[in-house]
């Protein structure tokens, strides 16, 4: 690959360094940065990205879906209220998350709404059907037990 000249000013105490780390491990300082350059691009490609929900879209639909999320008795209720509407709730990560019916867009967390999947599972008393961090709801129940001692 073809290297190109990049021009930086980094300050004395900087080079100072780098020049001794180079020393250390017989190589040039420029090796030192090129490697700390890659590194950092390739943790950044790798990172996870932040998912942010525009409140200017979860106001309404919070507004929307409010009763759904209040009066329902359990996930098949829930599901079919929010599906009345064009959505339906599905696993993400360790919770849930609102999608559009159709093209499967995620729209939001459920927690955006105001109620997590913590808060749900103990208002059903039942894990999301299929999700699959079941520990989630077992560890909930074990310590609600351990409370009631």
């Amino acid at each position: 690959m073809d290297k190109i000249t990049a021009m930086f000013h980094l300050s004395q105490p900087t080079i100072e360094a780098l020049q001794k780390i180079a020393a250390e491990e017989g190589v040039e300082a420029g090796d030192i940065v090129r490697d700390a350059i890659k590194r950092d691009l390739f943790r950044r490609s790798r990172a996870k990205k932040s998912v942010r929900t525009d409140e200017r879209l979860v106001a309404p639909l919070r507004a929307l879906l409010a009763d759904d999320f209040a009066f329902a008795t359990g996930w098949k209720d829930l599901q079919a209220r929010l599906s009345v509407k064009g959505y339906m709730l599905q696993e993400a990560g360790a919770g849930l998350a609102l999608f559009e019916i159709g093209n499967n867009r995620r729209v939001a967390k459920a927690s955006d709404f105001g109620t997590s999947y913590t808060k749900l599972m103990r208002r059903f008393n039942a894990p999301f059907p299929g999700h699959s961090h079941i520990y989630i709801f077992e560890r909930d129940i074990a310590r609600s037990a351990a409370r009631d001692r």
